[in-house]
């Protein structure tokens, strides 16, 4: 019997983490990904990685962003204690998210999720007198460059390829493949006919400053301090509806200044460079199935899994499992000749 012919469009760390699910879950699909960026040139690659929650997003369900959140946690936890978490570019990071106001909620839907969540103590706060309230915990972190590639080989290892190419509409698709999983991320706006996806601008520097241990992230989700395992993230901007992609010297000087009211020793990092990346912003993230039907009458399942905006490391394997129970429903509602 033929293979089911599934591509993923998109290489990002929601494209392959949905690739991964797929490929290593059904062995009886032939699984591709195709897009015209893979890492280090994907938005991705930008991102601080670190999985964390914000408020709650308007329009799903707490309990289904909850369970996107922990799927993606314990999984990302279960490598940061393996013997594969220094190639994976996963590892652990505690620190401290810091309110200028006690927030209404001052337990947010994640707290029993990672480690050892708590409120920071008086003695803590006294490091920010302008802050009000704080959370201590331990989170896991991925970097990004380190763990796009490490996804692709594991990809590989589960049979899928690679395939680098400019996709302009989804009908393509569907002369070579069974199912398309649509995982493009800012693409979406044009390849799923979405207005409502925009870009969100995030710029940010990376630093050396190896003397730095703990994250120190602003609630406000603009400043923020993320060692890593080779160097620190600093950050950072969101803007709303900017295109631009080349960085801006202003913004970097304004970022690094925010950051060094946080973190005095900032002041002796060297810098090691600037970085910026076009999240995909939408409302909400687009999880749904449909029916693409082809001018020749062909109808193709499609699987969207995009729009998730800053949250794309934080639920990127919660929503790629979900995304994988929507390739298996349109598995078992192929026409016949399809299976063939």
């Amino acid at each position: 019997m033929q293979h089911t012919r599934v591509v993923v469009v998109g290489a990002g760390v929601v494209g392959l983490s949905t690739a991964v699910c797929i490929a290593e879950a059904l062995p009886s699909c032939s699984v591709t990904v195709l897009a015209d960026r893979f890492t280090p040139d994907t938005t991705s690659d930008v991102a601080a990685g670190i999985v964390m929650g914000g408020a709650p997003i308007p329009d799903i369900p707490l309990q289904q962003q909850h369970r996107w959140f922990k799927d993606t946690f314990d999984h990302l936890l279960e490598i940061a204690r393996s013997q594969q978490a220094s190639e994976a570019g996963v590892l652990l990071s505690s620190g401290w998210q810091i309110f200028r106001e006690v927030p209404s909620e001052r337990r947010p839907f994640w707290a029993d999720d990672v480690l050892g969540f708590r409120f920071m103590t008086d003695a803590e706060l006294k490091g920010f007198p302008q802050y009000k309230f704080g959370q201590a915990f331990t989170t896991v972190k991925c970097e990004c460059p380190i763990y796009l590639p490490w996804l692709e080989k594991r990809f590989k290892r589960a049979r899928g390829l690679l395939k680098k190419g400019r996709v302009s509409d989804l009908q393509e698709l569907c002369h070579n493949y069974d199912i398309v999983v649509n995982c493009s991320g800012l693409g979406a706006r044009v390849l799923a006919g979405d207005s409502g996806v925009h870009p969100v601008r995030g710029q940010i520097l990376r630093v050396h400053a190896p003397w730095l241990k703990h994250f120190i992230r602003d609630s406000d989700g603009h400043t923020y301090i993320y060692p890593g395992r080779d160097s620190v993230t600093v950050g950072g901007t969101r803007q709303v509806g900017d295109w631009r992609l080349a960085a801006d010297k202003g913004e970097s000087e304004a970022i690094l200044e925010r950051c060094c009211r946080l973190e005095p020793s900032l002041r002796e990092a060297v810098r090691l460079g600037e970085l910026v990346g076009l999240r995909p912003g939408r409302a909400s993230p687009c999880l749904k199935k449909m029916l693409l039907e082809t001018p020749a009458g062909r109808r193709v399942p499609v699987v969207h899994n995009y729009g998730h905006a800053g949250w794309g490391v934080s639920f990127s394997w919660g929503m790629a499992l979900e995304a994988l129970k929507l390739v298996r429903e349109s598995l078992i509602e192929l026409p016949p000749p399809s299976r063939l």
